[in-house]
């Protein structure tokens, strides 16, 4: 979970939680998780990420109670996670069964069924909208019904298709340019209910990296690219959409067909190219492509692509560089553990200080002993 320790008198305590009360509500503002659901979706999909836990309701309710810190969110949101029952694991997903709503190619100009913008600041100016300070629900509602009828200028209400579209990688196996995927029935390690050890499997690489502090992930592959590290990569495919959850029988051996449709998931899903020079015989070298891949809950595509960076990096290990020692890199990157170790050192430190400043003194006390006799000497 956490390192985290406290300690004060109770009356204390009791106060100090009445003024944190205070400080969210005395401005006679109450922010409704509705709101924060409909319009922090950025926020909301972070929390759910680092949490392992999709639920955007009960995201809304972190972010509220936690007054907006997003460390303090995924903390509440993972202990809340420690006290769910798991009934069921879910079977296995292709996301090549993605339902697309966003998918890029920063490696081809033209790609089957074409790039697709969707949602995205990447193409804003960014510059601040004062005129959201005088949004409405009136102005809101106006908006969307001028929206709905350029997209449906009939009036007829139509349900946007479902796009599913094949990976950009797949056709690059094809022609024998990168790796065909392996075949691994293995089942993944889940470092919620093991702790990790070292040397980790990729499974365990994966889910840290998707749990793992948004920032924190993004600073270390920038790292890599500055120099950091070994690498220099390019965005494959970047798609961003719902994928199908389906779970089996509990009691019996089903077929895909007779499994459990529970409902969809929103992520984002990175593949990113990697270039090497590979050793062929006779001292021969060629350039090749590796693959990093990233998958986090929602819509975040800078960590999704960090995390295919880093994935890469700690597939190959190497000592010359921080951001390829796996137990560096993972040890650093998850916000409640780092955050509530930092935290720590707010408690009393009282005895070990104090010894350490007796030392101090005594040493000083030796210092000037020793100048007083050189003086009179």
């Amino acid at each position: 979970m956490g390192y985290v320790a406290v300690k004060g008198g109770t009356q204390a305590i009791e106060e100090s939680i009445k003024r944190l009360k205070y400080e969210r509500i005395h401005k006679e503002q109450v922010l409704e998780t509705g709101q924060i659901e409909a319009g922090m979706r950025g926020l909301i999909d972070q929390v759910m990420s680092e949490s392992s836990l999709y639920n955007e309701k009960l995201a809304a309710l972190a972010i509220k109670q936690a007054e907006g810190n997003p460390e303090e969110a995924v903390f509440l949101l993972r202990a809340y996670r420690s006290t769910l029952p798991r009934k069921y694991c879910s079977k296995s997903i292709e996301t090549g069964e993605m339902k697309v709503e966003r998918r890029i190619s920063a490696s081809f100009k033209d790609i089957p069924g074409g790039q697709i913008l969707g949602a995205t600041t990447d193409y804003t100016h960014r510059l601040l909208d004062f005129n959201l300070m005088k949004e409405t629900e009136k102005t809101v509602k106006e908006w969307l019904s001028s929206y709905a009828s350029e997209n449906n200028p009939f009036g007829e209400l139509q349900q946007e298709p479902d796009l599913i579209l094949p990976k950009v990688l797949d056709y690059l196996r094809k022609e024998g340019l990168i790796p065909p995927l392996e075949n691994n029935d293995a089942e993944p390690d889940d470092v919620t209910r093991k702790s990790l050890d070292f040397p980790s499997s990729r499974s365990q690489r994966l889910q840290i990296l998707t749990r793992g502090e948004t920032g924190a992930v993004t600073s270390l592959a920038y790292a890599v690219i500055r120099g950091y590290g070994a690498l220099h990569p390019t965005v494959g495919e970047l798609r961003v959409g719902s994928l199908p959850i389906y779970v089996g029988h509990p009691n019996e051996e089903s077929s895909h067909e007779d499994d459990y449709y529970i409902g969809d998931i929103k992520t984002t899903e990175a593949e990113m190219l990697m270039p090497f020079m590979a050793e062929k015989e006779k001292g021969k070298k060629e350039l090749e492509f590796e693959i990093g891949y990233g998958l986090c809950f929602g819509q975040n595509e800078t960590k999704a692509i960090a995390m295919g960076i880093l994935d890469n990096c700690l597939e190959h290990p190497d000592n010359s560089f921080p951001s390829h020692n796996e137990e560096f890199v993972l040890f650093h990157i998850d916000s409640v553990e780092s955050t509530g170790f930092i935290s720590h050192l707010k408690m009393p430190h009282y005895v070990t200080f104090q010894s350490k400043l007796d030392s101090v003194r005594k040493t000083k006390a030796k210092a000037d002993e020793r100048e007083e006799v050189q003086a009179y000497e």
